[in-house]
């Protein structure tokens, strides 16, 4: 083999075969890049679709638990509030609990303390009826003369009823005699003693009093108003007077000399500076007639005081506002009278026998002890005397 050594021929260099590439790969393969591309953005953008519904269902989610929290704290505010309700009606629940219970509470007291008093007044009367029903006859007639001593006092006193008083003080001697005590002695022997006191006191006649100042307002009307006013009458000597003070001085001498004994001059103190109006007059009369109606007041009261004060400011409105005449001096004359009467009288003290009486125990006690010693008291005092000498 090696050493047939055959020449081969030179190799042919094999004709170039330039083959022409189709577009249709390219337009594919673009095509297909396209809609990976596409298949991708619409992925990415599905993707994103799905992300933001899911954010936005997160989104919603939360705000709902949002919502459900702030509901919740909502709710948990009210139950606070509720409870803090509750705690302040069980407060006033308690409170309310409290003061019924102390109302009731002083209410029971208050109730028990007012039985205990009903009870103590009833024991208290029901001891006064034991007592009453045990008292006897006499106990009843000096209980009695009791009761008609204590009006004597009263109408004497706050009154001034002598009458009575002496009534008074009779029906009690007479309930005293009809006790047949001995102890009452000594008290019957004080009233007869205030009785004989009463008949000495002077009793002002209040009704006759009355009539003279009833009398005088009727006279009021009859009494001339010092001022001149209209409606009144000129008076002869008024007149006469001022037809004198018209002449001259020498004039009005003589012919004063030639009517003397006829006319009367008087001199007052009293400045005649205005006219009085009826009315006024009218006003002036029934001023003393208010004055006398307070005499009257003063007399009723047996006030002796407001008497004689009323009295002298009615002799001063007479005198400050009336003419001097005889009607006038009358009145005064008569209001001087009753300025001398004393109306409430130095009244005796008639006491003494209900003090007495009040202490008719002692008096028992007393009474008794000055009795008389009977004879078998006498004996028997006796025959204890030898028993204890021991003589027969």
């Amino acid at each position: 083999m090696a050493d047939v050594i055959e020449e081969q021929p030179e190799a042919i260099p094999a004709p170039t075969v330039v083959v022409k590439k189709s577009r249709a790969g390219l337009w594919i393969g673009l095509t297909a890049l396209l809609l990976t591309i596409l298949l991708a953005a619409a992925g990415f953008y599905f993707f994103q679709q799905l992300q933001s519904s899911q954010s936005t269902e997160q989104n919603q989610d939360n705000l709902k638990e949002i919502e459900i929290d702030k509901s919740l704290n909502a709710l948990h505010q009210q139950i606070a509030d509720l409870q803090a309700q509750i705690t302040n009606i069980n407060s006033e629940m308690t409170g309310k609990d409290n003061h019924f219970t102390q109302t009731l509470a002083d209410f029971s007291s208050l109730h028990e303390e007012r039985l205990n008093n009903t009870k103590k007044d009833l024991e208290a009367a029901i001891s006064g009826l034991q007592r009453q029903m045990s008292k006897t006859r006499g106990d009843w007639l000096l209980a009695d003369a009791e009761y008609l001593l204590t009006v004597a006092n009263q109408r004497l006193h706050l009154v001034g009823d002598v009458n009575t008083t002496r009534e008074a003080l009779e029906a009690a001697d007479q309930r005293l005699r009809e006790s047949g005590d001995a102890a009452a002695f000594k008290v019957r022997e004080q009233i007869a003693k205030e009785i004989a006191l009463l008949d000495g006191v002077a009793v002002p006649d209040i009704v006759g009093i009355y009539g003279s100042i009833q009398h005088l307002q009727d006279s009021v009307e009859n009494l001339a108003v010092f001022l001149p006013h209209a409606g009144k009458q000129p008076d002869q000597n008024n007149a006469a007077n001022s037809n004198l003070a018209e002449q001259e001085n020498g004039l009005i001498s003589s012919v004063a000399r030639q009517l003397k004994g006829y006319v009367v001059l008087r001199h007052t103190q009293q400045q005649v500076d205005a006219i009085l109006t009826p009315e006024e007059a009218h006003f002036i009369r029934q001023q003393l007639k208010v004055r006398l109606e307070m005499i009257e007041i003063a007399l009723v009261q047996q006030n002796d005081a407001l008497f004689a004060s009323s009295i002298a400011d009615t002799r001063l409105w007479l005198k400050k506002n009336f003419a001097e005449n005889i009607s006038t001096e009358r009145f005064a004359a008569e209001l001087d009278k009753l300025a001398s009467i004393q109306i409430r009288a130095q009244f005796p003290d008639v006491s003494g026998s209900l003090k007495l009486l009040k202490d008719i125990g002692r008096l028992r006690i007393e009474s008794d002890k000055t009795a008389p010693v009977t004879n078998s008291t006498a004996v028997n005092n006796s025959g204890d005397a030898a028993a204890k000498t021991g003589q027969p």
